[in-house]
């Protein structure tokens, strides 16, 4: 059953609607209909603001890691394991291809149902899956193979256990072996990019997101609490963060903004693996063009200029 929010609600009714007449039969009201929900798409999607692009990242129909790896991938395999400690579900790791192009992909997985959820802890890795991410990364490199990061998490899990087992230690051992690993490396934000859980596996040649994902330093919820100890001031707060793909863009803290359908992810699913395909594919055989020399002092120009004013 579809989901839909707060500012959905003349696309829910005009569902609703066209269901109803599918069952009655009547295809003159369907076509009626479908022309009416084409304009009322086109007029709910043309100026969302950042509380609602923030809403639309997090929307539990919005396509997952594994909805795009399973789409685009050929002749996948899953990597399992940090060789240290355990292997972290919430971190999805495969080999495959991309068209005849061997690709490694290192991904956020969040997990639909409650099941799915708890085993996935909610998209929320553990330092044993940043290490697992790590090693994989590493593999790649050795072999060659360009390396997908798809993000997707409200950050990394802050539990006790994951802090006696080092989890600020993982996150920043990966920011530096990433901003040097010896590959072609393309990082994707496809829905909630949250603070050093999604920059843990965000450090790439390419840095894109998705039209309506977010990347934040806190989620909005937390900063409200800790400006105005009010967390129901989360929408001031998306705002004020700077946190879309469009504010990125604009400080220059990202390479690239990826259109999504119209109607958003969450309801063209299709749609937005094709574009998200599409530009893997672009940005790859621009990277290609590179030595693997140039490739590396590129992105480590690039890292070093983020905070810096002229």
């Amino acid at each position: 059953m579809a989901s839909y929010l707060d500012f959905e609600k003349g696309i829910q009714q005009i569902d609703e609607d066209i269901a109803n007449a599918k069952i009655k039969g009547d295809e003159h009201a369907i076509e009626i209909l479908s022309r009416n929900l084409e304009k009322e798409i086109a007029k709910t999607y043309k100026n969302l603001n950042e509380f609602q692009r923030l809403n639309l990242a997090r929307h539990p129909d919005r396509p997952y890691a594994l909805d795009y790896i399973r789409a685009l991938l050929t002749d996948s395999y899953e990597i399992h394991g940090d060789r240290a400690y355990a292997d972290d579900p919430s971190i999805v790791c495969y080999s495959g291809y991309i068209g005849n192009k061997k690709v490694i992909v290192i991904a956020e997985q969040k997990g639909r149902g409650t099941k799915y959820k708890i085993m996935r802890n909610f998209g929320m890795p553990h330092p044993e899956g940043y290490r697992k991410a790590l090693r994989v990364a590493r593999l790649a490199e050795k072999f060659e193979i360009p390396v997908i990061f798809f993000i997707d998490t409200p950050g990394a899990y802050p539990g006790v256990g994951a802090e006696e087992r080092g989890q600020s230690e993982a996150i920043a051992r990966n920011l530096f072996e990433l901003s040097e690993l010896k590959t072609r490396t393309i990082a994707i934000v496809i829905g909630e990019g949250g603070s050093g859980g999604a920059l843990a596996i965000g450090v790439a040649d390419r840095l894109a997101m998705m039209r309506n994902s977010v990347f934040s330093v806190i989620s909005p919820e937390g900063c409200a609490a800790i400006l105005w100890n009010d967390p129901s001031k989360s929408e001031a707060a998306t705002k004020a963060m700077k946190i879309t793909a469009d504010d990125l863009k604009e400080l220059n803290l990202i390479d690239d903004v990826i259109d999504e359908p119209v109607m958003g992810a969450h309801r063209d699913r299709d749609g937005a693996i094709a574009a998200v395909g599409e530009y893997i594919r672009t940005q790859l055989e621009e990277l290609e063009r590179l030595s693997i020399d140039e490739v590396v002092s590129a992105r480590m120009e690039k890292i070093l200029s983020i905070g810096a004013y002229e």
